[in-house]
């Protein structure tokens, strides 16, 4: 697969569909890869009218892994949940700028963009820094950087904390034991839930960078203010029983945005069921459609 020489790093990257048709750039959340957006949920994309990319971020799958000095992650995350200062090796606002970079690469002028999670976050970020660049955002499972909303749940931040895996088995294992805690009840498939993982491990498990990228969230302020005045056709999608990203993460993105669009999925948890998908499909490309270009 192709890699882009974008922003400093090298951006590993994958298209679905026809370059002619309407762009649009996946973004994925904190140490997830590329391939976490399924290959079946970008084909029903493509069969929407979009000419789909996905990509893995800076420091996970094949992309760029940062070069930093030996950080106590730990140290720092209990930092930032006490409001006390968090030192990152790079910032959200980077790695909007690796996206931006990315459609540079592809020649691609503007596109729509979706997020989930971190992703949203990039997504907002790549809005507000590039909105030249942007169509419409799509924001999912995510929140505006304010410390009084989408905070996780007890429960969900102890995931944050897991030790890196020393094997294949372990990290399977404790994949399936994080997606309990942070999936969707409702829709929890174990025998997914371990095909995903064995497929990460093999591609490219690198927890280093993880936690940078989270440090990188924790050290980025809060983009509320800036997104009070952004003029692009919006839509937040969150569930209503995130652990993860608290819904009142995605119902305050919701009311900062102006014009925002709102959709909070029944029995969703801070994951993408298949069961949902037509649900995420059918919203994304009724918001597309009022940017004038249906799909």
């Amino acid at each position: 697969m192709p890699t882009a020489s974008a922003n400093g790093i090298e951006i590993w990257y994958e298209t679905f569909g026809d370059a002619d048709d309407v762009p649009l750039l996946l973004v994925m959340g904190l140490g997830a890869q590329a391939i976490a957006w399924d290959v079946d949920f970008c084909r029903m994309l493509v069969d929407r009218g979009f000419y789909v990319i996905r990509f893995d971020n800076r420091d996970v799958g094949l992309s760029t892994k940062i070069e930093s000095e030996q950080i106590d992650f730990a140290a720092e995350i209990v930092k930032a949940f006490a409001g006390q200062e968090v030192h990152a090796p790079y910032l959200i606002a980077d790695m909007a700028a690796d996206a931006v970079a990315l459609l540079d690469h592809l020649e691609i002028d503007a596109a729509h963009v979706v997020g989930a999670s971190m992703g949203g976050m990039i997504v907002q970020q790549l809005a507000l820094d590039f909105p030249a660049r942007v169509l419409t955002v799509t924001s999912i499972m995510s929140t505006t950087g304010d410390r009084d909303v989408g905070m996780p749940h007890p429960e969900a931040a102890a995931t944050l904390m897991r030790p890196p895996a020393e094997d294949r088995e372990s990290y399977i294992d404790g994949s399936v034991e994080t997606w309990r805690v942070i999936g969707s009840p409702k829709y929890f498939d174990e025998a997914a839930v371990r095909d995903r993982a064995a497929a990460a491990w093999e591609r490219g498990y690198f927890p280093a960078g993880t936690g940078r990228q989270l440090l990188g969230i924790m050290a980025s302020p809060s983009r509320s203010e800036r997104l009070e005045e952004l003029k692009l056709p919006a839509l937040v999608i969150h569930g209503d029983v995130d652990p993860l990203v608290d819904v009142s993460g995605g119902r305050r993105t919701a009311e900062v945005v102006p014009g925002a669009r709102y959709l909070e999925v029944e029995d969703m948890a801070h994951d993408m069921p298949p069961q949902l998908w037509p649900v995420y499909v059918e919203a994304i490309t009724s918001l597309v459609a009022t940017a004038g270009q249906p799909a």
